[in-house]
């Protein structure tokens, strides 16, 4: 069985699986430390609701994702084991531990990681409505079946990785090409390091680089998501075509695709998305058989193990289909970050098909003043989105600061969401567990008598600006969003 053996591909099955382990550490670390303030029993959408709500009529059930609560009745306690739990398996596959046992161990592992990040996504409403969540899911459980320590990877699991960056990457170009015309004008990234969800700290640097540059950046793109992915199936040729440049071509393509993410890296904060990414497109890396580690006794795998991966290569190819009709045959808009299955697997991805021109932050002030009007009023400081003009963006990524990433979305002409005016309630509460997810609380823990929400546009300093105001920052067009509210005492 020598034939379904991807013998050059072992360093590769070891960045998979040690990288996908380490994306799920960071993932579940993400949630112990914010889950509870955003979606548990006190949360701005608490998960009993959904449960509760769910459990009312079958039709509901039905709507609901697995998650192990709809059997173990939640709480906050149980969430903090579950991601407890969680931890210490991805720090073990991390180590490599699990894949020192045969493939079924290494399985097993991988599945728990899975099973209990579904159990978690299912209750995540809109705090965990983002593309990445479906992808950390998807390579979670594509890497269940990366095999052992003992024997190479077989040829249809990585495969299954090329298909799963194929989509990744192919959709995310395909989304641009047929969304804003600033993708097609080239002028996307004039824009795009200023309005960005989370800049980084080179983002201000990336935004006044020339024109030009800009546009090269864009072409850049187009190449790395449009053409380059289609390089990925060259090594397949190799079972026809004889020699190393069938896979030369594919290791050429995966370091491009390495290459651009980590611009992505260097100039803003997408959570894991481009950590993701640059695992995923690890497993295009050709190594020879002669550089494999020792533990790789020979190219042979069990019988049993090409059995399972060859079922779930055939299960892939059923369920894809959506996915190859959304990217080229859409018969409306092309579906972005969404599932066609309730595995969630074979999914469509895709992210800033239209880039925002101005960038609008929501300012949340308080004060302890009787009357509003006035009042002197001070600022709450998000850990990652911008807020003090002369604070610097910080480096956030691959940690996901949920909060921040929804205030992002508020001004961009939708309706205040339920979610936020209970946010702010929280906040004239003082809640503990809701100002942990905020980087400075001006009141120390004290109640405040008004909050308010303020509308200012912003947008990064010229150098000539920076050097004469010493801000990074510029904002002006002030407005009331949300007029002064506070509790009423009974």
């Amino acid at each position: 069985m020598e034939g379904l053996s991807a013998i050059d591909y072992v360093i590769a099955r070891e960045v998979l699986q040690r990288g996908i382990a380490a994306l799920y550490f960071v993932a579940f670390w993400s949630t112990l430390r914010q889950f509870p303030a955003l979606l548990g029993e006190r949360g701005l959408q608490p998960a009993p609701k959904l449960l509760d709500w769910a459990a009312s009529s079958p039709s509901r059930r039905r709507r609901l994702r697995f998650t192990i609560f709809r059997y173990v009745r939640y709480t906050d306690r149980r969430l903090r084991i579950l991601c407890v739990g969680m931890l210490v398996i991805a720090a073990l596959l991390v180590a490599g531990v699990p894949q020192l046992g045969p493939p079924p161990v290494a399985m097993a592992a991988f599945l728990a990681l899975w099973a209990g990040y579904r159990s978690i996504t299912s209750l995540g409403q809109a705090f965990y409505g983002f593309g990445w969540e479906l992808l950390l899911l998807e390579v979670g459980f594509l890497a269940a079946f990366l095999g052992s320590a003992h024997e190479p990877p077989t040829v249809f699991v990585i495969v299954l990785f090329w298909w799963l960056l194929f989509r990744l990457e192919f959709g995310a170009g395909m989304i641009k090409l047929r969304g804003g015309r600033e993708w097609r004008d080239l002028t996307a990234l004039t824009y795009h390091h200023e309005t960005q969800p989370l800049p980084g700290p080179l983002s201000r640097q990336a935004h006044l680089l020339p024109r030009w540059f800009h546009k090269l950046e864009v072409l850049g793109n187009h190449f790395a998501q449009l053409i380059v992915p289609w390089l990925l199936a060259v090594p397949l040729l190799g079972y026809w075509v004889p020699g190393p440049v069938p896979a030369m071509i594919g290791t050429a393509a995966a370091a491009i695709m390495i290459a651009t993410q980590l611009w992505l890296v260097l100039t803003g904060n997408f959570a894991w998305l481009n950590w993701a990414t640059i695992v995923i497109a690890a497993s295009g890396l050709a190594v020879p058989w002669a550089s494999a580690p020792a533990t790789v006794a020979s190219p042979e795998i069990p019988l049993y193990w090409l059995i399972i991966t060859g079922i779930v290569f055939a299960g892939y190819v059923w369920l894809s289909w959506p996915a190859v009709r959304n990217l080229f045959f859409p018969s409306g808009r092309q579906v972005m970050n969404g599932s066609f299955n309730r595995l969630q697997l074979a999914n469509a991805y895709g992210a800033f098909g239209t880039v925002t021109k101005r960038r609008v932050e929501y300012v949340i002030e308080g004060t302890r003043d009787d009357d509003p009007a006035s009042a002197t009023w001070h600022e709450y400081e998000f850990s990652g989105k911008p807020g003090d003009t002369r604070r610097r963006p910080p480096q956030v990524a691959p940690r996901h600061l949920r909060l921040d990433w929804l205030m992002w979305f508020l001004p961009l002409g939708r309706p205040l969401e339920g979610w936020f005016t209970t946010f702010l309630g929280r906040l004239l509460e003082a809640d503990p567990q809701t100002l942990q997810l905020l980087r400075h609380d001006p009141f120390g823990g004290e109640r405040p008598t008004w909050i308010r929400v303020v509308a200012y546009r912003y947008r990064f300093t010229t150098r000539a600006e920076r050097r004469e105001t010493g801000a990074v920052w510029l904002r002006d067009e002030r407005r009331i969003r949300k007029a002064p509210m506070r509790i009423k005492r009974r």
